[in-house]
């Protein structure tokens, strides 16, 4: 049994669909400080970094239901966010967690959310069913 598993996890690596979700899950936006342009200076005058703030700190909640199951990858339409950014979710019934890119859904931000196909399964819920999530932005 062991052995199946690890056969497959060799070839879903191979997939040129995994490749391409997880590359985009994991390359999408840099959270790392952003400088302001390169302007002349003088002894009075030095720029400061600016830092580009994404996402919150903590939680948020959202009920989720099955989006668009022929998109790829491990994401999350939800109007929690206003850009693209990643970010990891949790079942607080079950414990169960996956990172997922968070993509913006159009509506208030207590509207509810859709998960992707994949997604549901790395935190095996039904998907026929709502599930609540709580939402972490990194």
């Amino acid at each position: 049994m062991k052995h199946a598993l690890v056969l497959v996890c060799v070839f879903v690596a191979g997939c040129d669909a995994v490749r391409s979700a997880t590359d985009r899950v994991f390359s999408g936006s840099s959270t790392a400080p952003v400088t302001a342009p390169a302007a002349p200076e003088t002894a009075e005058e030095v720029p400061e970094p600016v830092v580009a703030t994404v996402g919150w700190a903590g939680a948020k909640t959202t009920v989720a239901g099955l989006g668009d199951p022929n998109t790829p990858g491990r994401w999350l339409q939800t109007p929690l966010v206003k850009t693209e950014i990643n970010g990891r979710i949790i079942v607080p019934r079950t414990g169960a967690q996956a990172y997922v890119a968070l993509i913006p859904a159009p509506g208030p931000e207590g509207g509810g959310s859709r998960l992707s196909l994949e997604a549901m399964r790395a935190l095996l819920v039904p998907f026929d069913e709502l599930v609540e999530l709580e939402v972490y932005s990194d």
